[in-house]
C-alpha cells in the first residue's frame, strides 16, 4: 500500500472541491496581472521589443527551478496542523504579495526585471503544490473535476485582474505614464491583486484539510531520507529517467503549447499596439490604450476558460480526454494565428474566445490526464518535474523569439502571434498520440 494517498479517500462535495480549489483564483490574480502587464511596464521604462522575450526569461527560469524543489519538499512535509501542501501555499503568498507591491513602483527597468523574478518564484511556490493538492485528495473520479474547479477559479481570477487597468481608468485614475513611470491604473491593480492573491489563498489555507500518511513510521523513515542533500539532488534529477510513457508523451504536446502561450504573453501588446492602434511608442496615451485593451482581451479568454471548464468534461466522458485536448489545441492555435488578420480592435474579441477554449482544456486534461500515471507518494514532485516541459518552451522562446521577430517579421510582432498559432496547431496533432491510462468511466 502506498504510504502517501492509496487509503480510502472519501468523495468530496461540491463546497469541498470549492474551497480547496479557491487559492487558485487569487493565484491567478498574479499570473494575469503578470502576463497581461509585464511587457507594458518593461516598454514603459524603456525596454526595446526586439528584448522583451529575454527579460522575460526570469519567469520561465524561475518555474524551471522552484517547482520540481517545492514538489519534493512538500511530498516530504507533514504538520498535523499545516499539513503537506498548505504551508508552501501560505508562504508563497506572502512573498506574491510583497513582490506584487513592489512591482508597479519599479523606477527603472533592471529593477522591474528582477521583481519578475522574485514575483514568478512566489507564485510558483504558492501554485505548484496545487496540483498535486487535487492528486492527493481526490478519488480518481473525481480528479477531472479538481483540476476542473481549478481552471474555474484559474479563469475567474484572471477575468478580474485583466480588467483592472480599465476599471481604474474608467474610475477617472490616470491611465498615462507621467515621467516615464508607471501609470496609476496598474500601480492600483497590483495592489488590489496583491490583496485579493493572499485572502483567496488563506481561505484555502484555513478550510481545507489534507490525508495525513497511512504509514506515519514510514513516512518519518522517508522524510529523513529526504533531508539528505545528496539524496534530495539524486532523486530530483534521477526523475528524467523514471517518467511515465505517458509524461513523456504530454511533454511534447505542453512544450509546443507553452511556445505559443509565452508568444501571445509577451507579444499581444506591443502587436496590438502596433496593428490596431498603429503606434510603437511606449509613452503615448495610444499604446497605453493598447495595453488597457488587450487586457480586456486576455479577460475574455480567461472568461471563456471558466464556462469551459466544466463543460469539457462532459465532452471527455463522451469521447476521450485526448480527443478533447487536440480539438481545443486546434481550435486554440487557429485563433491565435488569425489575429495577424484583424485590425478592428472589437473584432479581436472573437480569436480570444478560441483561445479561451484552449486554456481551459491547457489547464485541465493535461494534468488529469498525468495524475493517474504517476505514482501517488510522489506526486508532488512529478507535477514539478511535469513543469520543466512548461518553463523549457518558454526559456527556448525567450531565447530565440526576438531574434525571429526582429529578422523574419521586422519587428512585427502580430507575426510573432501566427507563429505561436502555428505551434499550438502542431501540439494538437501531438497530442493524438498521448496514452491516456484512466478508464473512461472516470474522466
Amino acid at each position: 500500500m502506498d504510504m502517501h494517498t492509496k487509503a480510502l479517500k472519501p468523495r468530496l462535495s461540491f463546497w469541498q472541491l470549492w474551497n480547496m480549489s479557491f487559492g487558485f483564483f487569487g493565484i491567478q490574480f498574479g499570473f494575469a496581472l503578470q502576463n497581461a502587464n509585464t511587457s507594458r511596464i518593461f516598454s514603459t521604462l524603456g525596454a526595446n521589443p526586439d528584448d522583451l522575450a529575454l527579460f522575460w526569461l526570469a519567469a520561465p527560469v524561475t518555474g524551471l527551478l522552484v517547482q520540481p524543489i517545492i514538489g519534493y519538499m512538500s511530498d516530504n512535509t507533514w504538520h498535523p496542523k499545516w499539513g503537506r501542501r498548505r504551508p508552501f501555499f501560505f508562504v508563497g503568498a506572502l512573498l506574491a504579495m510583497i513582490a506584487m507591491f513592489l512591482m508597479p513602483n519599479s523606477s527603472v527597468l533592471w529593477m522591474a526585471v528582477a521583481v519578475l523574478w522574485l514575483m514568478d518564484a512566489a507564485i510558483n511556490v504558492s501554485m505548484e503544490p496545487f496540483r498535486a493538492f487535487v492528486g492527493d485528495k481526490l478519488d480518481v473520479s473525481q480528479q477531472t473535476a479538481g483540476y476542473a474547479m481549478q481552471t474555474f477559479f484559474i479563469g475567474c481570477g484572471a477575468v478580474i485582474a485583466s480588467l483592472l487597468p480599465t476599471i481604474f481608468t474608467s474610475m477617472g485614475v490616470s491611465n498615462v505614464p507621467l515621467d516615464g513611470s508607471i501609470p496609476e491604473t496598474v500601480r492600483y491593480s497590483f495592489y488590489a491583486g496583491a490583496l485579493v492573491f493572499m485572502a483567496a489563498v488563506s481561505w484555502t489555507v484555513f478550510t481545507a484539510d489534507e490525508l495525513p500518511p497511512a504509514d506515519m513510521a514510514a513516512f518519518d523513515s522517508e522524510r529523513k531520507r529526504a533531508r539528505n542533500l545528496g539524496v534530495a539532488v539524486a532523486e530530483i534529477l534521477s526523475g528524467f529517467a523514471r517518467m511515465p510513457k505517458t509524461m513523456v508523451q504530454l511533454a511534447f504536446v505542453q512544450f509546443f503549447t507553452w511556445i505559443a502561450l509565452f508568444a501571445m504573453w509577451i507579444y499581444t501588446g506591443s502587436a496590438i499596439a502596433d496593428s490596431v492602434y498603429g503606434t510603437r511608442d511606449a509613452q503615448s496615451a495610444a499604446f497605453q490604450d493598447a495595453g488597457n485593451w488587450v487586457g480586456i482581451m486576455f479577460a475574455v479568454y480567461s472568461g471563456v476558460s471558466a464556462l469551459a471548464a466544466f463543460i469539457l468534461p462532459v465532452f471527455a466522458r463522451a469521447t476521450s480526454r485526448k480527443t478533447v485536448h487536440a480539438t481545443c489545441l486546434a481550435i486554440g492555435g487557429i485563433s491565435l494565428a488569425s489575429i495577424v488578420f484583424i485590425s478592428s480592435r472589437e473584432m479581436l474579441m472573437l480569436p480570444m474566445v478560441g483561445v479561451g477554449i484552449a486554456w481551459a482544456s491547457i489547464l485541465t486534461m493535461p494534468y488529469a490526464i498525468l495524475a493517474g500515471a504517476l505514482p501517488a507518494r510522489r506526486m508532488g514532485y512529478f507535477m514539478g518535474l511535469f513543469n520543466f516541459f512548461v518553463v523549457i518552451p518558454q526559456i527556448v522562446s525567450g531565447l530565440l523569439l526576438g531574434f525571429v521577430t526582429r529578422e523574419f517579421f521586422q519587428g512585427h510582432t502580430v507575426q510573432t502571434l501566427a507563429l505561436g498559432g502555428a505551434c499550438m496547431l502542431l501540439a494538437a496533432v501531438l497530442t493524438l498520440a498521448v496514452t491516456d491510462q484512466a478508464p473512461k468511466a472516470t474522466a
